[in-house]
């Protein structure tokens, strides 16, 4: 037995049998087939999970409405790393104002309230602005009243030459009557606005758009601070204390009151002249003063006036070489005028048609993220000093951002108030002269306020955001957070890259003082001319198109806000990228999120090139597109444009 077993040892190791050299090349291939099932099962899973983290398309009616405005208003032909201004907004039938548009719906909405039908208390002001509304568009009672209401208020003014009656009456009596009681200024405008200096408390100014914004500028001459009195003794054919006075009601006026003057000589030249004129021709100024009532108040009278006042702003443009003004329909002349008288009433019946409360919610998230990028940012501003970054950090930590509409005129007790002082009737003209002066009071005690969310500078209805520095208040109307600009429902591409960049705009409007002359002395003025000037050639390199003329020193702060906006919004949009899944696109653009986001701020930009006013402080509509994007590098890496490319050129600007 023992030497049986002895003569059966396992064979020894290093020489294995025939059976296990098989079995080893079985568990081989086993171990091969087992690994190639588990790579393509991960395959197919990583497959799904990108699929289902990756951009979806956005089927919603909103962005499929959204798409169609893109299509319809972008040209695909156009190179977008050479032009793409022309690639988003150049449409073969010319391109469309995105903010016109925008203005036009929100006043189609504000018709669509109006003429619905409501039960109102008796005498508020709904009740008024509801029936100011309906005499505008009732043409038959205007049309049958004819020149006769316009006839009584020129009688109460002395009368006029052409109408019969003429009473050689004071000047002044005339001028102090057009400005208090018609909200008409012939030869200068008058209003109230903040002191230049803190603590920006209003002030009455003066103002007559004649020369040139640059060449005051250059001279130095943006405006004058003098007492009434001093005025008086430079430009005394005007009796300025009661013009004023009467104006200014409730304000208490005395000689010694300051006002800002901007451009003196030009009241100094119209005072010498009207000297002149009142002692041989007193009837010419009577008569210039009623000539331009009448235009004021054409959109008042029947169709024989107001054919008359467009022929002649027709020919005016005509002789001026501007494009002609595009008839509008009365209703839209009806609604524009019923949101001037009534606009504290108008306003929470807007908002609450508008801006509901889960889309204000969803853009303030987005004013958050964009503001929390701008204070990221500043910490990297190579030519601020780190006292001035401190306090640049502050100031947006500080501000305030209203949105919507003023929060007090969102109270249903205020919007319900009686409008006393407005009186509807007998004829549409009295009703409108009404309406005029209830507007004058109520803007005048708006500015006296002392609260700062009180005094808002543009209807909930606009379309226009602005930076207040007497407040250091941002606003953002609930007119202009909407579609195209902003929806809840658009991919957030869309919302950053519209909405996001107009937002970082106005931030950036806190710190306009800092690139000033002397603005930010502690700063490495070095480094901050050295980028300003970057800034000046950059735009330099752009073609002006069908510009004819443009004014780069009036366009620097504008144009450093759009660069530093967009870089802004691109940050935040990143940022978010990284914490949020489920990112869409829109369909059949073929944009990827990060294109879909640059082509969405160039629509915020589209206009008209002949639109552009020589006073703009913005650069034209083609240097706003394509000068920001062209200084941001990741546009040209996501559209693959080559090294030297227009919009990828070989060296950019770092300002903020």
């Amino acid at each position: 037995m023992g030497t049986l077993w002895s003569q059966e040892r396992p064979p020894e190791e290093g020489q294995p049998t025939e059976h296990s050299r098989w079995w080893a090349r079985a568990r081989r291939l086993i171990m091969a087939v087992l690994l190639l099932g588990l790579l393509l099962g991960s395959s197919v899973l990583l497959f799904y999970i990108f699929r289902s983290c990756g951009p979806r398309s956005c089927e919603m009616p909103m962005c499929l409405h959204l798409l169609d405005h893109y299509l319809a208003s972008g040209n695909t032909r156009a190179a977008p790393c050479t032009d793409f201004f022309s690639f988003a907004c150049g449409k073969e039938k010319g391109t469309s104002n995105s903010f016109q548009a925008l203005a036009e719906e929100n006043k189609s909405r504000l018709r669509r309230i109006l003429e619905a039908p409501g039960s109102w208390h008796l005498g508020s002001g709904e009740e008024k602005a509801f029936q100011f509304y309906n005499s505008c568009m009732d043409t038959s009672a205007i049309e049958t009243a004819g020149a006769g209401p316009l006839r009584q208020v020129i009688e109460e003014l002395g009368g006029w030459p052409i109408s019969g009656n003429w009473t050689s009456l004071d000047f002044n009596r005339t001028l102090r009557l057009l400005m208090s009681q018609y909200g008409h200024f012939p030869f200068f405008r008058a209003y109230l606005g903040p002191h230049p200096s803190p603590p920006h408390t209003p002030v009455i100014q003066l103002f007559q758009f004649l020369r040139p914004l640059g060449q005051q500028q250059a001279q130095g001459k943006l405006f004058q601070i003098v007492t009434i009195d001093k005025l008086q003794e430079m430009a005394p054919a005007i009796d300025w204390l009661s013009c004023l006075q009467a104006t200014f009601t409730p304000m208490s006026l005395s000689p010694s009151q300051t006002v800002i003057v901007h451009d003196l000589d030009y009241l100094k030249n119209m005072s010498q002249l009207m000297e002149k004129q009142l002692l041989s021709h007193r009837d010419f100024l009577q008569s210039h003063m009623i000539f331009g009532l009448v235009g004021t108040l054409s959109p008042a009278l029947d169709s024989k006036f107001q054919e008359a006042h467009r022929s002649l702003n027709q020919k005016l443009r005509e002789l001026t070489e501007r494009p002609p003004v595009p008839a509008h329909p009365r209703w839209m002349k009806c609604v524009e005028d019923t949101g001037d008288f009534f606009e504290p009433t108008l306003t929470a019946l807007f908002v609450h048609e508008a801006f509901s409360p889960s889309t204000q919610s969803a853009a303030m998230d987005l004013f958050t993220a964009i503001k929390d990028a701008l204070i990221t940012r500043l910490r990297r501003i190579p030519w601020m000093d780190e006292e001035t970054r401190k306090k640049a950090q502050d100031r947006v930590t500080q501000l305030q951002v209203k949105m919507g509409g003023p929060e007090w005129a969102m109270d249903p007790a205020l919007a319900r108030q009686e409008y006393s002082d407005v009186h509807l009737g007998p004829s549409f003209l009295q009703s409108f002269l009404s309406g005029i002066r209830s507007r004058q009071a109520r803007i005048i005690q708006s500015s006296l306020r002392p609260f700062p969310h009180q005094r808002w500078q543009v209807a909930p209805w606009g379309v226009n955001a602005y930076y207040s520095i007497t407040d250091h208040m941002v606003v953002f109307p609930a007119g202009l957070l909407q579609p195209p600009f902003f929806h809840p429902a658009y991919p957030r591409a869309v919302n950053f890259g519209a909405a996001g960049s107009i937002m970082a705009r106005e931030l950036l409007h806190i710190f306009d003082q800092l690139l000033l002359p002397g603005g930010c002395p502690a700063c490495d003025t070095h480094a901050l001319k050295e980028a300003l000037l970057c800034l000046e050639h950059h735009y330099a390199a752009f073609p002006l198109y069908s510009v004819t003329s443009f004014n780069s020193s009036l366009t620097v702060l504008e144009n450093a806000a759009d660069l530093g906006g967009l870089a802004i919004a691109l940050q935040a949009y990143n940022k978010m990228l990284l914490w949020h899944r489920g990112e869409t696109t829109l369909p059949k653009l073929g944009l990827t999120p990060q294109q879909l986001f640059f082509r969405s701020y160039a629509q915020v930009m589209c206009r008209n090139l002949s639109t552009q006013d020589s006073q703009d402080t913005h650069s034209p509509p083609t240097l706003r597109v394509n000068g920001p994007l062209s200084n941001i590098p990741a546009f040209a890496r996501h559209f693959y444009c080559p090294r030297g490319a227009l919009l990828n050129p070989s060296k950019r600007c770092q300002l903020w």
